[in-house]
């Protein structure tokens, strides 16, 4: 049985579950201590880190481009995460000011890549 137990809470942990932007924007504020992951793409031109500082300010946008999303992350941002083509999931919590406060960046490498034409 503990065995079993084992397996299964493993297995759990091991599934990533993510909001798109519209979902999060749906299902409002985030409870106080509660972590969620949002997926999306960074809206061209919107990434500005003020200097001296790793605070960076920027938007994120579903996959469609239709719904985005402000968001803040403080700390390290991996170089991936400029590529047009990446998918970007932030775990953090959505803020009742509309703002999501990242606590860490993963990006998804692109599956597929599209030949210069």
């Amino acid at each position: 049985g503990a065995l079993s137990f084992l397996g299964f809470t493993a297995f759990q942990s091991a599934t990533v579950y993510f909001y798109t932007v519209s979902e999060v924007k749906q299902l409002g504020p985030t409870e106080e201590g509660r972590i969620v992951r949002v997926n999306g793409k960074l809206v061209q031109d919107t990434f500005v880190r003020e200097e001296s500082s790793t605070v960076a300010r920027f938007m994120l946008q579903d996959t469609e481009g239709i719904e985005t999303i402000s968001a803040i992350h403080d700390g390290v941002v991996p170089s991936l995460f400029f590529n047009d083509h990446s998918e970007i999931i932030l775990e953090g919590s959505y803020g009742a000011d509309g703002v999501f406060r990242s606590q860490n960046v993963i990006v998804k490498c692109p599956s597929k890549y599209i030949a210069a034409g």
